[in-house]
């Protein structure tokens, strides 16, 4: 039997997914009404400038005192997408010691002191979902929260970041630059108008950092991520990938030790295959892998970012805690059992890709060679182009540890027949 009286919902922020989940509860009502067995209100929005024209959304509702909203007592449910650290956490934790389940996008949040909010919303007997903070509309941190909870996960490898999808797609299909790449992200709306947090790879490792927690059970921060961006990758990496019949994504890389007992997480620019189902995600579009021992892998495709496939996230979570709410329930809370210890991207194992810069004579390549051999770096291929009394090898290895990858490089760099070491990138996927 459908309840009559509403649940009351709280929503913090009105920006571009703020508006879209608040037109869709206008617009869907009666579809959620029926699908949580009760009708949902909006009571509330938080904003930072309440004299701001938002359409389609009661201008009554609107308040600049986000504290005394979320205090309410007749708050069932908090939305909070308003981003960043505070107030958000504050925000989050008055919401929780009044009664109030909250559903959050907030991935540097969560990321960062997720923890701290787990502890809260079991104290208080309340619910926290986050499904929008990690690949937008793509259902996934409820299937590796719940569908995958008596499975055993062993690796998640994604593309996490639209925006940077997006310059390395058009540097790959285009032969543009990174700067003119990062113009189009930008007059296009792909970009914002300071993109840092996603070209300097801080969104992608605060998503690896709750993607890591919840596939392996193990609390992990966005501190516990090794990351690089993608300032530093060139139209020259981007052709030497396509002569390998690769293209250069940014990768997000959560993966189990082989010695079951630690875990790591990393975000960089790394060279796949064009045969990689990866390869082919194209524009602003995000793609994950899950490997687990009994399911296999299953990949996880779709828009990762934008008001509306956000929004759908937030919707999907409003249902499920409201559904909670009406049965008395909460949702799964945090597992973090496992406690495994985090390794540093020093013991990380993978393959590279090196352009060394050498002079052009004879026994330059034996002495590069004693250098791999002497740090355990063996090679795979090695081609050499010469020009004007200097050549380029390019070198691929095989699989080796990051920290004896460092080891070679600086000792190569203190070799005279080395001019210059022109690019150095991860190799994944084979």
């Amino acid at each position: 039997m459908m309840r009559t009286q509403p649940l009351k919902v709280a929503l913090l922020g009105c920006g571009v997914v703020g508006s879209e989940v608040a037109r869709i509860m206008t617009t869907h009502a009666t579809d959620l009404a029926q699908r949580i067995g009760a009708p949902v209100e909006l009571a509330g929005v938080a904003v930072r400038r309440a004299g701001r024209e938002r359409p389609g959304i009661d201008p009554a509702l609107f308040t600049t005192d986000a504290a005394a909203l979320v205090a309410r007592d007749d708050i069932d449910v908090v939305v909070e997408v308003i981003g960043g650290i505070e107030p958000a956490r504050t925000l989050i934790l008055s919401a929780m010691e009044n009664g109030a389940s909250v559903v959050s996008a907030n991935k540097a949040l969560l990321a960062e002191d997720g923890a701290t909010l787990h502890a809260a919303a079991a104290k208080h007997g309340v619910d926290l979902y986050y499904e929008a903070s990690v690949a937008g509309a793509i259902p996934l941190l409820r299937p590796l929260r719940e569908s995958l909870a008596g499975d055993k996960v062993n690796r998640v490898l994604g593309i996490v970041n639209g925006t940077t999808n997006f310059i390395l797609d058009r540097m790959d299909s285009t032969g543009a630059g990174f700067a003119e790449a990062l113009d189009e992200a930008t007059q296009l709306g792909y970009a914002e108008a300071d993109p840092t947090a996603d070209i300097e790879g801080f969104d992608a490792a605060a998503k690896a950092a709750i993607l890591a927690g919840l596939a392996f059970h193990t609390r992990v921060t966005a501190a516990d991520v090794y990351r690089e961006g993608i300032t530093e990758v060139t139209a020259a990496d981007v052709a030497s990938a396509q002569t390998m019949d690769c293209v250069v994504k940014l990768l997000a890389i959560c993966e189990r030790g082989a010695d079951g007992t630690s875990v790591s997480a990393r975000v960089h620019p790394a060279m796949i295959p064009r045969s990689h189902p990866l390869a082919s995600v194209r524009e602003a579009y995000n793609a994950v892998f899950v490997e687990s021992e009994a399911a296999g892998s299953l990949m996880f495709y779709g828009p990762g970012a934008g008001g509306a496939p956000t929004a759908s996230a937030v919707l999907g979570d409003l249902v499920a805690v409201c559904r909670n709410k009406l049965s008395g329930t909460t949702g799964p809370g945090e597992s973090a059992y496992a406690n495994l210890e985090v390794r540093p991207v020093g013991q990380a194992v993978t393959r590279y890709h090196l352009n060394l810069d050498v002079a052009d004579k004879p026994g330059v390549l034996a002495q590069v060679a004693a250098v791999f051999a002497k740090h355990d770096v063996s090679i795979d291929t090695v081609r050499q182009q010469g020009r004007d009394g200097d050549a380029t090898l390019v070198i691929v290895t095989h699989s080796a540890t990051d920290a004896a990858l460092s080891a070679t490089v600086a000792e190569l760099r203190g070799l005279d027949i080395v001019r210059d070491i022109a690019g150095i990138m991860r190799v994944e996927g084979e």
